[in-house]
């Protein structure tokens, strides 16, 4: 009998280093693709070696026709690998305004209510190397800065990615090897009826960019992800102790943070807005930009507006927070 293939071996090792250890239970995020199916035949063969105990979690966004077969054959083939318990949850997210969005949340409150009914301390998502690579050329292209361009965590919270490091054709191989049957998401086509900016920069962006500057560009975008990821971390240790040294109850100290770098003192000012109200979905640059006129450029400015009708005044040497719609007009800037 032969072994695994080198695309089924690199993605057991891969789900290997990720695994708790037992009795831990742990879900595979099954979307019934090459990645997520490949991710959930290495964690069932890993589970049995183990004695772990694996199940996988699949979300019917309900959007095109016949997701529900789509959904009931990814579930068949979890439980074929011996994966258990195996959920199927369905969602009704509709048509309109910010759908990628909406399906995104929905999907992950879904796969959070089934994780927290059947006990898993783990969540594998079947997320490659050129998904990260295409979440750092996205972020690059809307000029983010570098908690963007990190791109995806190999662990956040109750998620783990333990395919990072690996291809997509490698998970494409893999579900050949294992005799899977794969489902290919219409979504994912440029210039479908659900255009999305990903959707191009997989099938038309990247393929150029390989063509032209070779093979090495995938790695190299995900190698950024992985050095912004660890800037980015010490950046926000320094801005955390920076914020203690600011913070006066809700207000900030202006003189204690005019003195810091600016990546630190931005990240102290964001961190702010958001505990002022600040949605973190609906914080932009702009509003930042704003707070930081107030610290940097003062003149006697008038307020800066965040999200939610949150303003920022400075008077007295501080920051306040008032609400934009009280009608309540805060003290005269007194510098």
């Amino acid at each position: 009998m032969s072994g695994p293939s080198p695309a089924e071996a690199a993605i057991r090792l891969s789900v290997r280093r990720c695994l708790p250890d037992p009795p831990n239970v742990v879900l595979v995020a099954v979307s019934g693709g090459p990645d997520s199916l490949a991710l959930a035949a290495a964690t069932a063969f890993e589970a049995r070696s183990r004695g772990l105990r694996a199940g996988a979690v699949i979300v019917d966004h309900g959007l095109q026709e016949g997701s529900d077969a789509v959904a009931r054959q990814a579930a068949d083939q979890c439980r074929g690998l011996g994966l258990g318990p195996v959920v199927v949850k369905t969602l009704d997210v509709g048509l309109g305004p910010n759908l990628e969005a909406r399906a995104r949340a929905g999907r992950y409150g879904a796969i959070e209510q089934v994780a927290a009914e059947v006990g898993a301390t783990a969540v594998l998502v079947g997320h490659t190397l050129d998904d990260q690579a295409e979440s750092v050329l996205l972020a690059l292209v809307r000029g983010s800065g570098t908690r963007s361009l990190s791109g995806m965590a190999p662990v956040r919270g109750l998620y783990r990615r333990p395919l990072l490091g690996i291809r997509r054709a490698e998970t494409l191989e893999a579900c050949r090897e294992a005799g899977l049957e794969p489902w290919h998401d219409p979504m994912n086509n440029p210039g479908g009826a659900y255009r999305s900016a990903r959707a191009e920069v997989r099938a038309q962006v990247l393929p150029t960019m390989v063509e032209v500057l070779g093979p090495g560009v995938v790695l190299g975008l995900a190698r950024t992800a992985q050095l912004a990821r660890a800037d980015c971390q010490a950046l926000d240790e320094l801005a955390d102790a920076a914020g203690v040294r600011a913070a006066i109850g809700g207000e900030v100290e202006v003189a204690a943070l005019a003195g810091e770098p600016e990546a630190v003192r931005r990240r102290v000012l964001r961190k702010a807005a958001l505990n002022w109200g600040a949605p973190a979905g609906s914080l932009s640059v702009r509003h930042i930009d704003a707070l930081e006129a107030l610290v940097m450029d003062w003149h006697g400015q008038g307020p800066a507006s965040l999200p939610d009708g949150i303003e920022v005044v400075r008077t007295c040497g501080k920051l306040v927070v008032r609400l934009a719609d009280t009608g309540q007009r805060g003290e005269p800037a007194r510098e």
